[in-house]
């Protein structure tokens, strides 16, 4: 471990993608693009914290197929550690399937299944050695993403081996952001929502703004959270201080998928670079947008 490592914990997969300039509606079949890429939220926060001179250690599971061996290359590749891994002959590799239409997700399924079932045995490394154990837990940045079970992710908020770590949490989709309700009062936890997932863990109307969501959810116990609203107002509140706020620049929209976990790991980058919180903030929004306008 050095001092640039940071622990990605959660999904590691195949994104299948299907884009299209045409405008969709349910049941339309258009002409476009479909890719498959490496992703999922740990792995594409990974490969931002890379492009950012920071060395990733992933923790997740990945099965023992052809793809897996695929997926696992390709992370080497780009220079995560993988040692620590855990590799599952029982679990196909994950999948993500999505389409989106001029820059906006119209729907996605996440198949995460073999990465639940493997459940706490991916953390092994956290607590038993050699990244920590309860007796010396983890002091670094932890990035973790709500791919994982609920039942683990509320073993996470109190087991003796996170309590130490600087957590970044980031929900994976809305379907799953009451997953995070409680690691709400990890006195660590800084949580990277949009504003309906915000809305959905404060248990909040949807119709709040970013400032008001953020606000609920400080109310609720949160320590930290950064909430993003699409082109409107990003904001973060921390409990005990000055709320900053920020615009995104406006692009034309290339691509959706991914943009959030590019913001979480510019943002983790620059803060674990000496950044002020409205440094980061800015690099965030900057490197988010020039994402979203296909430009990396």
């Amino acid at each position: 471990m050095t001092k640039n490592s940071i622990i990605c914990i959660g999904s590691v997969l195949w994104d299948v993608i299907g884009r299209t300039d045409t405008a969709m509606a349910l049941g339309d079949d258009v002409a476009g693009r479909i890719t498959r890429i490496p992703g999922g939220v740990a792995l594409n926060i990974a490969i931002g914290l890379a492009a950012y001179g920071m060395q990733p250690v992933l923790l997740t599971m990945i099965g023992r197929d052809a793809e897996g061996a695929d997926l696992l290359a390709f992370c080497e590749k780009r220079g995560m550690n993988c040692d620590h891994i855990f590799r599952s002959s029982e679990w196909p590799t994950d999948h993500y399937m999505a389409i989106e239409a001029q820059g906006q997700v119209m729907a996605a399924i996440a198949d995460a299944h073999g990465l639940e079932a493997a459940g706490a045995q991916i953390l092994a490394p956290l607590e038993h050695g050699p990244l920590g154990d309860a007796a010396a837990p983890y002091q670094g940045v932890m990035a973790l993403d709500g791919n994982l079970t609920e039942a683990l992710l509320a073993y996470i908020a109190d087991a003796p081996a996170f309590q130490a770590a600087d957590l970044r949490i980031a929900p994976a989709s809305p379907g799953k952001a009451t997953r995070l309700c409680p690691l709400l009062h990890h006195p660590m936890a800084s949580l990277y929502v949009n504003r309906r997932e915000a809305c959905l863990i404060a248990g909040q109307a949807p119709d709040l703004s970013a400032t008001e969501a953020a606000d609920a959810l400080i109310t609720a116990g949160a320590a930290r959270v950064i909430v993003t609203d699409g082109a409107g107002l990003t904001v973060d509140a921390k409990a005990g201080a000055e709320t900053v706020t920020g615009t995104p620049p406006q692009v034309t929209a290339a691509r959706a998928t991914g943009a959030g976990d590019r913001f979480m790991a510019a943002h983790i980058a620059a803060e674990t670079g000496g950044a002020s919180r409205e440094e980061a903030q800015i690099f965030a929004l900057n490197e988010a947008a020039a994402y979203v306008a296909g430009k990396d």
